[in-house]
Order: C-alpha cells, then structure tokens, then sequence
C-alpha cells in the first residue's frame, strides 16, 4: 500500500546579498522577487503550494509587494521571516551574534515582530500565520510573541543543526508541538505547531550517522578531510532537501530514506535570492531559477512515483497532520 504524504514547499522571500560578506543595513536589493511569478506558474503546474517567508526588506518595497499580491493566494501563502538587519527598529550594528533572532533581548524582538506583521498585513493585505526566524532557532519567549501575533505554525528549527549561539541537533524532524522551555523537545502547550525543514543522511541511523559526522569534523579528522572522502565515495553524506544545497539524485536518496522511516512530511526550502544568478555565494551557477526548477521537478516525480503526494501550503499541513509525529 503505498504511503500518505504531504510536502511542503518554503521559500525565505528576502533580499539579495553575498552571504560571505556584511550583512546589508540599508538599500536593500529585492531584485530576486521578480521570478517569483515565473516560479509560482511552475509550482503550480506541479500542484505545489509554495509558502514564501517574507522579510521587512520585501515587504517594505512597492514593487515587490505588488508582485506578491499578484500571485494567486489559492495556491500559495504568505508568511512572515524576520531578519535582525533589515527590520526595523535598529538598535545596534548587526553581528553575527546578534543576526540571530534567538540572541536579541525580547523587547527587540517583539517591536521588530510588531512592524514586521503591520507592513505585511499593510503591504500585501494578508496576515501571516506562519514564521520563520532569519538564520534558524527559536525559543520559548519567542513563541508567545508569535501567539500573540497570532501566528499559529513556526519553522524556524533546522534539525541535526549547532552554531555557537544555539542547537537543534536533537529535535524531531517531523512537526511537533515544541516545549516552550526547550524547544527540542515535544510540548503540552498546542498554540502553534512547529514543522522543521527536511535534513537527514544517506543512511537510515541518523543519531549514529549524526555522531560520526560530527566526530570527523574534530582533529586529527579534519587534518585527513574525513568527512569529504566520506561524502565522496558516498558512505556518509549529510542531505538536505534543498535544491540550494543538493542536487536531484541526492534529495531524492533523502526522500527514499524518510519513507523507509516512515516519514508523512517532506519539507523543501530555499532562498528566494537563489533564484538569480551569483548573489548569496552558495550556488554560482547561470540560468539560476530554471536550473533550481529542474532539480525541483525531478524530486516531485520521484515522490510522485513513491507515495501518494498531498501538497499544501505550511498552514494547510497544519491542518492535515495525524497526531502523534513521527520520530527518530
């Protein structure tokens, strides 16, 4: 009997600039916006529902959001994604310290939610019910902000994912109501669901793969670049599902893994600025959103081959996922 799945597909909805370098703090550059249509029309050919985090650098500009509410809002939704830099009210020069929405004092974090919700809300003429933090992480304080917004689902947990200012390495990579004192954790409070994005290895142990993949990012490991000839010859390779970050036939050993796990939620990601050529750094390559499309389309018949494919906007998965989730 073939499995019951749904897939999401998010899109961070910012501005562009060389993620090696600063971060922007004015003139900000939303160029990427004007492929959005040309890859709502192909999303939709797919029956995708994309979902698009939209940034206060997007929202704030005429152009870009009359291009938003263009788009047919039966077949996508707009959500909200707050980048420190680019939000106002400012307060200091962004670090990468402080780029991180998880390490700013609350009251700066609910003014810069505040003023990001109004310029959506005013802008586009929707409100948002979901959310995504800039650069990952969330926390308890943080959620009752999103309530009080009422925001009723977060993405903003990376799973098998560490910095030095926070972890999700340990969360569940299946939606989950979180514990508002870890959020790593499943909770009793059901105000707002948390639906991680898709991250996983080639191999069906992701604690164990996870361990080692970390053990080789140490010395001597690192000296003999473990983890590349582990990812090279294919025994150890951490995946994402993100046509950003892999390419087809690795999302698609992604997929076959997460439905031997008995996984009902397949979360794609990417950036809305990937879908240009040569601004964030990560993907240089020319014909940039027609080569993220292929990648895209080639997953979809994959999954479309595996499962049964229910898609959905992040809001409508919320409304359609059985109770208890899946874990690791």
């Amino acid at each position: 009997m073939r499995k019951q799945v749904l897939f999401i597909l998010s899109v961070d909805t910012e501005e562009e600039w060389d993620w090696a370098g600063p971060f922007p703090n004015e003139s900000f550059s939303v160029q990427n916006v004007n492929e959005i249509p040309a890859f709502q029309l192909f999303c939709q050919e797919l029956g995708i529902k994309p979902t698009y985090f939209v940034d206060y650098a997007v929202a704030d500009n005429n152009a870009a959001t009359d291009i938003l509410k263009s788009l047919n809002h039966q077949q996508c939704e707009i959500g909200a994604h707050l980048h420190p830099w680019a939000n106002p009210p400012f307060f200091n020069e962004t670090t990468e310290f402080s780029s991180h929405v998880v390490n700013l004092p609350i009251e700066h974090v609910k003014l810069k939610l505040k003023a990001l919700m109004t310029t959506i809300s005013k802008n586009i003429s929707v409100q948002a019910k979901s959310f995504r933090t800039g650069r990952w992480g969330i926390n308890g304080n943080i959620l009752k902000l999103l309530a009080d917004e009422n925001i009723t689902v977060d993405s903003s947990i990376y799973p098998l994912y560490q910095n030095d200012f926070f972890s999700c390495e340990n969360a569940p990579n299946q939606p989950y109501w979180p514990d508002h004192n870890n959020t790593n954790n499943i909770g009793k409070d059901k105000k707002i669901l948390e639906i991680p994005v898709t991250v996983g290895f080639n191999r069906s142990n992701y604690k164990i793969a996870q361990w080692l993949h970390k053990l080789c990012e140490k010395r001597p490991f690192t000296w003999l670049r473990t983890n590349g000839l582990l990812w090279h010859s294919h025994l150890l390779r951490k995946l994402y599902l993100s046509p950003e970050l892999c390419d087809a036939d690795d999302m698609n050993t992604l997929i076959d893994i997460g439905l031997k796990k008995n996984q009902t939620v397949f979360h794609m990601y990417l950036h809305s600025s990937s879908l240009i050529e040569n601004v964030t750094g990560l993907k240089i390559e020319s014909n940039a959103r027609e080569n993220m499309c292929k990648r895209i389309k080639t997953v979809i018949d994959h999954i479309n081959r595996k499962a049964d494919v229910r898609f959905c906007t992040i809001s409508q998965a919320k409304d359609n996922i059985g109770f208890p989730p899946a874990r690791e």
